[in-house]
């Protein structure tokens, strides 16, 4: 009878790690999927803002056909912007997008007509939309990977969630800050 209170509490002790490792298991996994979910929600946002691109270039293009290096430039941006995989390249790919669209903005400007087109109006109005949507949606990533990181961080987590297969994920920052330190400017 003396060894059963040792082994009990070995038992116990195991139960409660096995308890300890299966939540954190689980809160590592619901994590990620929210990370991943995230992730997904930029691309689409990307996706329609890159959607919009085109039938503004088109636009633009009615009224400022000379203005060619910056069609260029927002075309290139926007194949960076759909061909981006990480939030590092996409990071890189929307420092180049805000310049372009600060470019195409500015010629813009040079157009009183333009900015008087109903149709110039409407995709102005869009792209804004889908801007505010890319922002919510690179907070809401950028807090799930917060959220990730640090509960794969903390001890005891940090000694085995690597051996779990977690890794900490990559915030979607903008590489070129001063690229957006000032927004695009729409005027309506």
């Amino acid at each position: 009878m003396e060894w059963l209170i040792p082994v009990l509490i070995i038992v116990a002790l195991l139960v409660i790690v096995g308890i300890y490792l299966w939540a954190t298991y689980n809160g590592l996994v619901q994590l990620g999927v929210r990370v991943d979910e995230a992730w997904s929600d930029i691309t689409v946002q990307l996706k329609r803002r890159a959607d919009l691109l085109p039938n503004l270039i088109e636009t633009v293009k009615g009224y400022a056909a000379h203005e060619k290096a910056v069609f260029e430039n927002v075309t290139q941006a926007r194949a960076e912007t759909i061909s981006a995989s990480s939030p590092g390249e996409a990071g890189v790919a929307e420092g180049h997008m805000q310049q372009a669209l600060k470019s195409i903005f500015a010629v813009a400007e040079a157009y009183p007509q333009l900015q008087a087109s109903q149709n110039f109006l409407q995709l102005q109005q869009q792209l804004v939309d889908t801007e505010d949507k890319i922002q919510a949606s690179r907070r809401f990533y950028n807090g799930g990977v917060r959220e990730l990181n640090t509960k794969i961080k903390v001890f005891p987590n940090n000694l085995f969630a690597r051996n779990l297969g977690f890794t900490p994920r990559e915030f979607f920052e903008v590489v070129d800050g001063a690229s957006i330190a000032e927004p695009p400017r729409i005027q309506f």
